[in-house]
């Protein structure tokens, strides 16, 4: 049981986990998630961490289909620029792997953005916290877990 699991057991929402043979080889790990699974790409959604100045990080979660626009979660994190972390760092801050970064479970809680599109679906899929591994839960449900918040931050 991963920690992502573990988070959402703990707060008692309803949720669901989706298995499925990872390929190593993939060159996106979101949408093979969408393709095994049979999820329109625009349901299953990626997690990424983006560095903001003075070393602080922050949490972006936008469908695979689709890109995080880097000036729209700047803007919403009240800074001026943000990058994609270093793979270092999220390992250090999250204590998950590329292609497994779950939003729920991190070793610290960082500030989320989930991009509005969520509010399309009454559930959506992110990473359970390991490649091959997905959660189903409300995009509600996921914002309260995360302490996140609700903004347009795909491109």
């Amino acid at each position: 049981m991963t920690p992502a699991i573990q988070a959402a057991k703990r707060a008692g929402i309803a949720f669901q986990t989706h298995s499925y043979d990872h390929d190593p080889n993939t060159p996106s790990y979101g949408e093979e998630a969408a393709k095994k699974l049979g999820v329109p790409a625009g349901r299953v959604f990626k997690t990424l961490v983006v560095a903001c100045p003075k070393g602080t990080l922050a949490i972006g979660i936008v469908p695979v289909a689709r890109q995080l626009d880097l000036k729209a979660i700047a803007r919403t994190l009240g800074v001026k620029k943000v990058e994609l972390a270093r793979p270092a760092d999220v390992t250090r801050a999250t204590g998950y792997v590329l292609g497994g970064v779950s939003p729920l479970g991190q070793k610290r809680r960082l500030p989320t953005r989930l991009d509005t599109s969520a509010r399309d679906w009454p559930t959506i899929c992110v990473s359970a916290g390991r490649r091959g591994l997905e959660i189903e839960l409300a995009p509600d449900d996921l914002l309260q877990l995360t302490g996140g918040v609700l903004a347009d931050i795909a491109g």
